[in-house]
């Protein structure tokens, strides 16, 4: 069981990572855009859809990571007066629901991905007018991560819940 959690985790923090590393882009985008308006006189076509496209990856490409790290907000005053073995209790039934739900919306989000890729749906919200079915293939992997993390912490409260035998 750990080492499928140590696996999981490590796609985690590699998402994590990825997210991580456009943000060099989205400040690049960002700087050009300003430079280009205010210096040049020359406003770009592309940069509002960029910036957005490039910041939604940036925050579904870190949930899973997220989760990981213990960086989401939980309400601390309740579990932490709780025994061990009740908040992997109540940790379990929690994530099982959310898993559910994200399973549910990994369906979604193939089904609309596919359908945006089919029909070459366009963004319709500027000049530059990109397809969008890129930036829902990345939402729909970070959201699979996403489901694999919830998957290896319902794993993390069951190891707590049901130890194995100790043989000396």
């Amino acid at each position: 069981m750990k080492t499928i959690i140590a696996a999981i985790e490590g796609i985690s923090r590699t998402a994590g990572w990825a997210g991580a590393i456009l943000v060099a882009p989205l400040i690049a985008a960002l700087v050009y855009e300003v430079l280009s308006r205010y210096v040049l006189a020359a406003p770009t076509m592309w940069s509002y859809e960029m910036s957005y496209m490039l910041m939604g990856a940036i925050f579904m490409l870190s949930l899973a990571y997220a989760l990981q790290a213990r960086l989401h907000v939980e309400v601390g005053l309740i579990s932490s007066v709780m025994p061990i073995r009740l908040k992997a209790f109540v940790d379990l039934v929690g994530y099982c629901v959310f898993f559910v739900v994200l399973v549910w919306t990994c369906v979604g989000l193939f089904d609309t991905t596919l359908e945006s890729y089919n029909r070459g749906e366009v963004s319709g919200k500027s000049a530059w007018n990109p397809v969008i079915w890129p930036i829902k293939v990345v939402w729909f992997i970070s959201m699979i991560v996403f489901a694999l993390q919830v998957f290896a912490e319902i794993l993390r409260s069951l190891g707590i819940l049901i130890p194995r035998d100790q043989k000396a």
